[in-house]
Order: structure tokens, then C-alpha cells, then sequence
């Protein structure tokens, strides 16, 4: 039997990642009809007492229960703690996660790789992400108390997403590059002082074509702890790519003031363009490892050691 105890609103975060885990594991062995049993199940296993113990502590103050439920299967048990200061967005992926056929675009390894570093940090962290799909409920219920904002280039979409998940932070966010000038914009950037790693800003900085420059002042205000970019697309000519979240992410990880470093995870980093990018701006040197097709780099501030006329990252 699989236990799984939740005592604090952090663990939750766990919880999130446990329903992942088990609908990957139960997906594949099941047809349509059984997995409506299954979910049915799992509703009442996890939902039904997060939100009820939840609320019964809230309108009666009441001290709430331990409970134990286990699943028709006999494989999975679950213990549960439940915490009122349990976020409502922790709570809605919990279900979601625990119900739903539609998961992350992400493999369970790969998410599990940037789960153990937001673990690790052991505090509510900032989190940008670009891209907002159907990993966001994840990414926000993953860090309680944090700040997690998404960038999105597609309005629409945007608002598709919100009709669901309305406690997601997203920004819409435009992009002035194509794939199909990847190869360019990496060779004549040292050209532009604009883009140099010394002096380089993204607020307001449309000489560079790689800096994001218009993005809303909250983005540009906060220090991220931990940068996900799994957009824009990038697979045709035409699309943006991930060229301008690339640089942007190392020029806000370089210009972090306070202490520790900033943990950039690329996806699709084996990728013609992603592979260049991060080799250029994220650095070998700041490369942790990579799990399936998400890289991990964990960069630092800049330091006195890099002068302004610098016009190299790595």
C-alpha cells in the first residue's frame, strides 16, 4: 500500500504532485468506464474531505480531524491533516489533478525535478512562468503563500484559462522575434550595447530585441527565486520561440540583488534554438543537469568582476 500523510499547508504542495503521480499510474491501465470509477473515487478520497474539513474549521472553529481514506483499489492510502490555511487554489488543484484527464504538458520526472527545488527552498518563493497551460493550477498550488505570475502571448487563452483557475496571476506579453531569426539575433546581439550582459536592463530597452521590454511593473519589480519558460511555441519559422525568455531570464537572474541564486528550468532545451540560447546566456557553467527535455541552470548575481563593457554572459 502507497501511504501518503499531509499535516501542513506545504504538504499540500505534495498532495498536488501525489494525484499527478497516481492518475499517470492508473491512466494507462484503464478504459474509459473504469477510469470514471477511479475519479469518482478519488473525489471522495481527496476532495470531498480537504474541502469540508476546510470549511467546517472556518465557520465553526473547530480543530479539524485526521482522516484516513483508502481507495476501492486497495493500493493507495491517504492521510490527511488539513490545514485552513490551506490555499483555495492548492485546494482546486487537488481536485483538478485528482480528477481530470487532462495533465501538464510536462512528463511526472520533469515536474518532480522543479517540485524538489521549490521544496528545497523551504520558504514562499516567486515564481515566473512562461506559458500558461495546463500546468498553471500545478505551478500555483505547488507554491502556498508565494508568488507565482504567468506570461502569456495569447489573450485569448488567457481568458479561457481564467474562467477556470481565477486565483491565476497571468500578463499577456508580446514577443518582436521569430525562430527563423534565431540564427541572427545570436550572432549580431554582441553588436548591440543595448544587450550587453554588463549594462543591460529590460524595462524600456527596445534596442534590444531580445529584452523583454514591456512587460507589467510587477514582473520587473519582484526578484524571482525560480524562472519556468515552456513558451512561446517554437516547433515553426514563424513563431516567436524562446529566444527573448531566454536572454530576459538571464539578465533578471544576473541583476538579482539579494542573496542565493535564481533557478532557470528550460523545457525543450534539447532543441535546436533552446540548446544554443541556453548555452549563450544560461551558461554550461550554471547547467545542474536535465530530466526528460527540461534543463535545470541555477545562476547567480552578477558580480564586481563583470565590467560594463563585458559583452559576454558565460
Amino acid at each position: 500500500m502507497i501511504m501518503k500523510t499531509i499535516r501542513t499547508p506545504t504538504k499540500l504542495a505534495s498532495l498536488i504532485l501525489f494525484s499527478l503521480s497516481l492518475y499517470l499510474a492508473m491512466h494507462k491501465r484503464m478504459n474509459n468506464r473504469r477510469w470514471f470509477l477511479w475519479v469518482s473515487a478519488m473525489v471522495g478520497i481527496i476532495g470531498a474531505p480537504l474541502f469540508i474539513s476546510t470549511l467546517i474549521h472556518r465557520n465553526l472553529g473547530e480543530q479539524q480531524p485526521r482522516m484516513h481514506a483508502e481507495s476501492a483499489t486497495g493500493g493507495v492510502g491517504v492521510d490527511v491533516d488539513v490545514d485552513a490555511s490551506a490555499t483555495s487554489i492548492q485546494l482546486r488543484a487537488i481536485l483538478h489533478y485528482a480528477t481530470s484527464q487532462v495533465v501538464p504538458q510536462l512528463s511526472l520526472a520533469e515536474i518532480t525535478l522543479a517540485f524538489n527545488v521549490l521544496q528545497s527552498l523551504n520558504r514562499p518563493a516567486n515564481i515566473l512562468v512562461f506559458g500558461l497551460g495546463r500546468d498553471s493550477l500545478m505551478w500555483a498550488g505547488l507554491n502556498p503563500r508565494g508568488k507565482t505570475v504567468f506570461l502569456e502571448d495569447d489573450p485569448k487563452w488567457i481568458q479561457t484559462v481564467l474562467k477556470d483557475a481565477p486565483d491565476i496571476r497571468a500578463h499577456t506579453v508580446s514577443y518582436r522575434t521569430q525562430v527563423r531569426e534565431a540564427d541572427e539575433l545570436l550572432s549580431s546581439y554582441r553588436s548591440e550595447a543595448a544587450c550587453w550582459p554588463g549594462a543591460a536592463t529590460l524595462r524600456g530597452n527596445e534596442r534590444c530585441r531580445l529584452a523583454l521590454h514591456n512587460l507589467p511593473d510587477e514582473v520587473y519589480a519582484t526578484e524571482w527565486d525560480v524562472v519556468i519558460i515552456d513558451a512561446p511555441k517554437g516547433y515553426l519559422a514563424e513563431m516567436p520561440g524562446r529566444m527573448a525568455p531566454i536572454y530576459s531570464a538571464a539578465v533578471m537572474a544576473r541583476d538579482r540583488k539579494g542573496s542565493g541564486v535564481t533557478h532557470v528550468f528550460l523545457h525543450n532545451v534539447d532543441r535546436k534554438e533552446e540548446k544554443a540560447y541556453s548555452e549563450e546566456f544560461l551558461c554550461r557553467m550554471n547547467f545542474v543537469q536535465v530530466v526528460g527535455k527540461l534543463g535545470h541552470f541555477q545562476i547567480p548575481p552578477m558580480t564586481n568582476l563583470t565590467r560594463a563593457g563585458d559583452a559576454t554572459f558565460c
